[in-house]
């Protein structure tokens, strides 16, 4: 068994696409998930996993195989799988103790790292993480804007307005009258 590490790996139709190239390869993923897939393959050769890194690059994806790098593609992964794909309803999350306890790492050290790394503080993704989420949710029209604030964990309507202005240039409901929101809309892995 071997563990491989994939960058911009956010979603559900993202693991499919992995799965499937991986297997036009000839290779037999067992488990897929957000940013890491585990094949039933030991020591592939260089051959291997040169046609495995451009059947990725072909798809938008990208092996890494520095221990830092998949550090941050599994803090990226915990945080968008806990906004975009969470059932839970109440969304207030202590980032710092879960990301430490998931990654088995000092907050401060994941921090660091992540920054240096990134260009932004791991705060600010997450921020800017939740506030897809929040466009997702207004296009969807089902939520009125106090649903969205408590069920992304936000204090108040006027906390998540505020940090979503400070984010968009609009205010929530702004973005919704304009109906600009599929517009405004990015890719999981291109929020930074």
């Amino acid at each position: 068994m071997t563990t491989l590490y994939i960058k911009n790996m956010v979603c559900d139709r993202c693991k499919t696409a992995v799965r499937q190239g991986l297997e036009q390869l000839g290779l037999h993923p067992e488990n897929v998930s957000l940013g890491e897939v585990t094949i039933h393959e030991d020591n592939l050769s260089g051959d291997v996993q040169s046609r495995m890194d451009d059947a990725l690059l072909s798809l938008g994806f990208e092996r890494i195989d520095d221990r830092k790098g998949r550090l941050i593609e599994s803090i990226k992964a915990k945080v968008i799988q806990m906004i975009h794909h969470s059932d839970q309803v109440d969304r207030k999350v202590n980032w710092s103790t879960l990301l430490a306890d998931e990654m088995h790492y000092e907050y401060n050290y994941l921090s660091n790292l992540f920054s240096g790394v990134e260009s932004i503080t791991l705060e600010q993704y997450v921020i800017r993480q939740k506030i897809e989420r929040v466009k997702e949710l207004l296009l969807y029209d089902e939520l009125n804007l106090s649903e969205i604030a408590y069920r992304m964990g936000y204090s108040s309507v006027a906390h998540l307005s505020a940090q979503f202005k400070k984010v968009t240039g609009l205010t929530p409901s702004d973005l919704k009258k304009s109906r600009e929101i599929n517009k405004s809309r990015k890719s999981l892995d291109r929020v930074s």
